[in-house]
């Protein structure tokens, strides 16, 4: 409805999900319509790490916009699911409300938490409680964690579940040994496989040693109470910087990438971690 004046927040996310009903009528856009379920996966993805992106950048006017963003794709999938006949958006606003009522009866209720771990492990608690009411078939332990997100949250995920019940290392330098042992390990079947008649063959067995190394390396960040998606995407952005600082060297020298040595290259981004401060960054 253009020109409409929206004056509360639920009025402007009624006038969102008008928007995108406008958009999937039969007269409305022709991409719009023609999304599936699946083909508009790969969008919410994208959205997901857009938002991730502007929070490390603390740029709190692009949060905003790609929070608008991420929206959107509830709206799409709701709007695709009201068509079909599955549920409507406010199926989906009526779940989330009374999910955050149930799992918050220390707010809600008269229940206690003091910390945060206190509300972690009564969350987990709830959650257990959740499915044994559904009565679900799938007993294993895992069962819960995802396997469509990044290898790496899944990792996470996989290592606290199981550490939850007691299937875990004592310390961090239990876990720092194992680290060790499976470098060991690569090593050894890199030196073995040298030799391997086919080339798929020797891909697999690293692809195999490197997922346990990633692995393991995931279980130390547990232990340390470090967030391994969240650290690895620092690092991404840290190289970023140094190797763009690399490329600047060379061109007010004259050179491209390829014209240019590796001494060069690695001369320039010792300057770079020198200029940040550090010279114990990668």
């Amino acid at each position: 409805m253009p020109g409409s004046s929206e004056t509360t927040t639920g009025e402007r996310f009624q006038r969102l999900v008008e928007i995108m009903a406008r958009l999937r009528a039969p007269d409305g856009c022709p991409w719009d319509r023609a999304q599936t379920f699946d083909s508009i996966k790969p969008y919410t993805l994208e959205e997901v790490y857009e938002v991730l992106d502007t929070i490390d950048a603390r740029d709190w006017p692009a949060l905003a916009e790609e929070l608008g963003d991420l929206m959107l794709q509830c709206v799409f999938y709701a709007q695709m699911a009201k068509e079909a006949g599955y549920f409507t958006i406010d199926d989906s606003l009526d779940a989330i409300n009374k999910k955050l009522l149930r799992r918050h009866p220390h707010v809600f209720g008269t229940a206690e938490a003091r910390t945060p771990e206190d509300v972690r492990k009564r969350w987990e608690e709830i959650k257990a409680e959740e499915l044994d009411e559904k009565n679900r078939t799938r007993q294993a332990l895992l069962d819960g964690v995802s396997r469509a997100q990044p290898a790496l949250a899944e990792a996470a995920q996989i290592s606290k579940k199981v550490a939850a019940v007691g299937f875990d290392w004592t310390d961090t330098d239990h876990v720092l040994e194992k680290l060790h042992e499976e470098l060991d390990e690569l090593d050894r079947a890199r030196r073995q496989l040298r030799e391997a008649a086919a080339a798929g063959e020797r891909a697999e067995a690293l692809e195999e040693e490197i997922g346990d190394i990633l692995f393991v390396i995931v279980n130390i960040a547990r232990h340390l109470k470090v967030d391994p998606e969240q650290a690895l995407r620092k690092a991404n952005a840290k190289f970023r910087r140094r190797f763009a600082r690399v490329e600047e060297g060379l061109a007010k020298r004259g050179k491209s990438l390829e014209e240019a040595s590796l001494e060069e290259m690695e001369a320039l981004w010792e300057d770079a971690k020198r200029e940040s401060g550090s010279n114990t960054e990668c």
